[in-house]
């Protein structure tokens, strides 16, 4: 069954940009429209992270997030025969050459990032870098095998190496001592378990439970810390920037990765709405 959902999708993905932007098109109303996917979350966390905004303007996002959120999933599946030559044309990269600096430096870096996006692109930020770096994507296993598969694919597909969560610091600490210098993104806008939130501060005029995990992670391994920013200047083209936090995280007060991360994204996603993920019912958990 992997392999047939696999099939079918990379069959798809052959497809030129423009014809699967058809498609999406098609699939929007019936998102939207008849299926109203998750319409009551993504209208609650728009009136609450934007009270200043009148019901049209609010509709207006909406639509434009449903629109996207349609896109993103061909452009996902999209990465599972992309050459690096449209790739290159259609993703922009931004200060790779400070990554670069750190790895000449002996500095393996730690990049943070949000659901902002089509995040699955970032998987090939290791075209703008020499090949022996390692881009190390962590992710949470899916519960469906065949659609696990499918994700570890497309994300591998430009030389992206996907990492479970669960064995990030073996994967760390393996390559520290081959001497491979690594970039490892971490996605650090989830909403956390109960148990796992050691930390609350204001998010989209929201109090917000936020993981620290990434940041532990970072700060025991002394990385270099980036911020990494996607914008969308058109349908079909994303440009990435990497923006400095901390050379050395181990000099950082507790919390403050984590805390200019959320500040960071905020202000990224105040500019262009509509491109953030607003169906995942981020603020479920409420600090009373």
């Amino acid at each position: 069954m992997e392999k047939l959902v696999y099939y079918i999708c990379y069959a798809l993905s052959l497809l030129p940009l423009r014809v699967l932007y058809m498609l999406s098109d098609v699939v929007y109303p019936l998102v939207y429209h008849v299926f109203c996917y998750r319409r009551g979350i993504v209208r609650n966390n728009l009136v609450t992270s934007f009270p200043d905004k009148t019901t049209d303007e609010v509709k207006r996002i909406e639509r434009k997030f449903y629109r996207w959120f349609c896109d993103y999933f061909f452009e996902a599946i999209k990465l599972l025969s992309i050459s690096e030559k449209e790739l290159r044309r259609r993703f922009i990269i931004n200060n790779s050459a400070d990554i670069e600096a750190c790895f000449q430096e002996g500095q393996s870096v730690g990049a943070i990032l949000g659901h902002y996006c089509n995040w699955e692109w970032l998987s090939c930020v290791g075209i703008d870098l020499p090949k022996n770096r390692v881009m190390g994507l962590i992710y949470k296993p899916l519960r469906s095998k065949s659609i696990d598969y499918l994700f570890h694919q497309l994300r591998s597909h430009q030389g992206g190496v996907p990492i479970p969560k669960n064995d990030i610091l073996r994967y760390l600490v393996c390559y520290r001592r081959e001497g491979r210098m690594s970039m490892f993104g971490y996605i650090a806008d989830q909403g956390p378990k109960w148990e796992n939130i050691h930390l609350w501060l204001p998010f989209l005029g929201h109090d917000t439970g936020v993981f620290t995990g990434a940041e532990r992670i970072m700060r025991k391994m002394d990385n270099a810390v980036f911020y990494v920013e996607m914008t969308r200047p058109k349908r079909g083209t994303y440009t990435c920037t990497y923006h400095l936090i901390t050379r050395h995280a181990q000099q950082t007060e507790e919390h403050e990765i984590t805390r200019r991360f959320f500040a960071m994204l905020e202000e990224t996603i105040r500019k262009q709405p509509e491109f953030y993920l607003w169906s995942h019912n981020r603020w479920k958990r409420q600090r009373q």
